[in-house]
């Protein structure tokens, strides 16, 4: 071969080698190159449709004029949304904003989970944390969950409460172990329907979402007498926590905006960049503590380290509470 023939093979191969880098910076650099799409796992109107709508609006600004579409796909408590962001282009225009606690549960709470979120998702960005309440009727004469627990104890398995959600049916069985309750659970569709045998006096608690239980209590019809995580948040004002109250629990939710697994690093980055100045905000703080629940800023890795940890401790939470897998 010729010197000038290497010289030429040796450019061309540079070239290529180049070639094979430019993509990955290229498409960081175009981001976004079309219209964002945020995922919804609950229908118009909901509370988490109204989160979502929240930060499609507020996003709007970094994104250089392209429009942001609230695609609602709801069904089999997520795993629809779930399922269709994780087969979802990875290049960052589809944004999954959801409970990521929610996703770990799942891992645990179906026999056979459609999508391995822990491989198939990763967190761009953390967005809040909430915890799950437990609350009697405001009329109740338990002013805390020491005088809940002396009275449930003298009723035996005459007590009973509500759930209607698997976070508060893991709350419910986590409190009655730790306090020695022979208490019986009573599963309710809606966390509505649960309320209103709560205030006839069919059942003496409920473990409810914080969204509905401060609402309830700044209505004055619910007392919340404790939260689930293990260190008080602002936005329930000055609630004591379960642990502080002598029932170890550590059970808190959070929400994010997530994306498929394979997208690249620097979109993650990116959008990690805009949320978390979002979230920041006095704004969106603001907003977040109407819902109950705390604004929290983390790094992708740390939020993602979080969330493997998070599908792990969700199953020991289902095995305790001996919730039984659905199909």
């Amino acid at each position: 071969m010729t010197q000038l023939s290497r010289r030429h093979l040796n450019f061309g191969l540079g070239a290529v080698a180049l070639a094979g880098l430019a993509p990955a910076s290229a498409r960081a650099q175009a981001f976004p190159s079309g219209d964002l799409h945020f995922v919804c796992a609950f229908p118009p109107g909901s509370g988490a449709d109204v989160l979502v709508r929240y930060f499609a609006e507020k996003i709007k600004p970094y994104i250089g004029g392209r429009s942001v579409i609230v695609e609602n796909k709801p069904g089999a408590l997520s795993n629809v949304a779930t399922e269709y962001t994780a087969r979802s282009k990875p290049d960052g225009h589809t944004v999954y904003i959801h409970g990521a606690s929610a996703l770990a549960a799942n891992m645990h709470l179906f026999k056979n989970p459609s999508v391995d979120a822990g491989k198939a998702i990763q967190i761009a960005a953390t967005i809040n944390k909430q915890p799950t309440l437990i609350a009697v009727v405001a009329t109740s004469p338990h002013k805390s969950v020491k005088e809940l627990t002396a009275a449930m104890k003298q009723k035996g398995d005459k007590a009973s409460y509500a759930s209607s959600n698997p976070v508060a049916k893991v709350m419910g069985e986590l409190y009655k172990q730790k306090a020695g309750l022979d208490a019986v659970e009573v599963t309710y569709r809606t966390s509505q329907d649960a309320l209103n045998d709560l205030s006839s006096g069919a059942i003496d608690y409920i473990m409810i979402d914080n969204v509905a239980g401060m609402a309830q209590q700044r209505a004055g019809r619910l007392r919340v007498l404790g939260i689930s995580s293990k260190e008080r948040l602002g936005a329930t004002g000055d609630i004591p926590t379960m642990a502080e109250q002598g029932i170890d629990m550590d059970i808190t939710g959070w929400w994010a905006a997530m994306v498929p697994s394979a997208t690249p690093k620097p979109v993650v980055a990116q959008l990690n960049k805009w949320f978390s100045e979002i979230v920041a905000s006095e704004d969106a703080k603001k907003f977040l503590n109407s819902f109950a629940s705390d604004p929290w800023v983390t790094t992708p890795d740390e939020a993602q380290a979080f969330f493997l940890q998070q599908i792990e401790a969700w199953g020991e939470y289902v095995r305790v509470a001996k919730i039984e897998k659905m199909g």
